[in-house]
C-alpha cells in the first residue's frame, strides 16, 4: 500500500514537472542551463580543453578560432578552458554561501519566531535591522580585506549578511504556524520545543524557503563575480569569472571577447537560477498551480 502511495505521488510530481515545463518553458531552460554549468563544474578537468593556468604570451589576446573557441586573453591562457574550470569556483561558493545562510536563517528566524516577545523583538528589531542597515556587499568587503582574500574567507563573508534575508521569512512563516492546530496538539501531548520545531513547524514552512534559496542562489553567484572582480574572491591564477572581467578591463576595445564571455557567463547563471526559483514557486504554491491549470 505504501508503495503504490509512493509510486503515485511520484508519478503527481512528474507530471507536474512536466506541465510547469510546458507552461514556462523558461524553467526548462533553467534547468538546461544549471545542468550543464554542474557538469562542467564536475568534469572540469576532463572536459577543458587546456590547463586554465596555462601561459602562452606569443598567442595572446587572440580572438575566438578554431583552437581556443573563445579566444586567449593578455596572458595567451585559453578563456574556454578558464571558463568551465570558473564554473567550479562559482557553484562551490554560490552552494556554500547558500547554506550557510540557510542553516543560520532557520535557526535565528525559528528561535524568534516560536518564542516571541522579548526575544523576537531583538531578533527582529535589533540584530536584523543591524545587518539590513549595511549593504551586505559592503560588510562582505570589510570582512575579507579584514581576514584577506581566499574562497573560505568569501564564503564566511557573504555568508555573514545574507542569512537575514532567510531568517526574515523564516520568522514570519513560524508566526503564522506555531498557533495551529496541529502545532497545539503536539504540544499538548507533551512535544518538546525542539521537537515541535523540527517535526511539526518547519515541514510545513519549507516550501517559501525552498524557493528563497533558488533564488538567493542566483544572488550568491553574482556577489561571488563580485568580490572578485573587486580582487577580494579567490586568488590568482585560480580561474573565476569574475576575476576574468578584472583582467579584461584594460582591453574592453581592443579585445572585447575578454569581456563579452565571462559577462555572458555570469548572466546565463544569474538567469537559470532565476528561472528556477520561479518555476519552484509555481510548482509549490497551490495557488499559482490553481491559476496555471496545474
Amino acid at each position: 500500500m505504501a508503495t503504490n502511495w509512493q509510486l503515485a505521488t511520484g508519478n503527481w510530481q512528474l507530471n507536474a514537472s512536466v506541465r510547469v515545463a510546458r507552461h514556462n518553458p523558461l524553467a526548462a531552460i533553467g534547468v538546461v542551463l544549471v545542468t550543464i554549468f554542474i557538469f562542467a563544474a564536475i568534469f572540469a578537468p576532463w572536459i577543458a580543453p587546456q590547463d586554465p593556468a596555462y601561459i602562452d604570451l606569443p598567442n595572446r589576446l587572440q580572438s575566438p578560432s578554431a583552437h581556443h573557441w573563445c579566444g586567449t586573453d593578455e596572458l595567451g591562457r585559453d578563456i574556454l578552458s578558464r571558463l568551465i574550470w570558473g564554473a567550479r569556483i562559482s557553484l562551490f561558493v554560490g552552494s556554500s554561501v547558500v547554506a550557510f545562510s540557510l542553516l543560520l536563517g532557520l535557526i535565528i528566524g525559528s528561535f524568534a519566531g516560536y518564542y516571541g516577545g522579548g526575544i523576537d523583538r531583538f531578533v527582529n528589531v535589533v540584530l536584523m535591522n543591524a545587518f539590513l542597515s549595511f549593504p551586505g556587499i559592503l560588510i562582505a568587503i570589510a570582512f575579507v580585506a579584514f581576514r584577506g582574500p581566499g574562497i573560505f574567507n568569501l564564503i564566511l563573508a557573504l555568508s555573514i549578511g545574507g542569512w537575514v534575508g532567510y531568517a526574515r521569512l523564516v520568522r514570519a512563516q513560524v508566526l503564522a504556524v506555531r498557533e495551529r492546530e496541529f502545532v497545539e496538539a503536539a504540544r499538548a501531548l507533551g512535544a518538546g520545543d525542539f521537537h515541535i520545531i523540527t517535526r511539526h513547524i518547519l515541514p510545513n514552512i519549507i516550501q517559501p524557503v525552498i524557493v528563497q534559496a533558488a533564488i538567493g542562489m542566483a544572488g550568491a553567484v553574482l556577489a561571488e563575480a563580485t568580490m572578485s572582480f573587486l580582487g577580494l574572491g579567490v586568488p590568482p591564477p585560480t580561474a573565476s569569472w569574475g576575476s576574468m572581467l578584472n583582467d579584461a578591463r584594460s582591453h574592453l576595445f581592443d579585445a572585447p571577447h575578454l569581456v563579452l564571455f565571462p559577462a555572458v557567463t555570469v548572466m546565463l547563471a544569474v538567469l537559470a537560477f532565476n528561472f528556477i526559483g520561479d518555476a519552484l514557486r509555481d510548482l509549490l504554491d497551490p495557488r499559482s498551480r490553481l491559476e496555471a491549470g496545474l
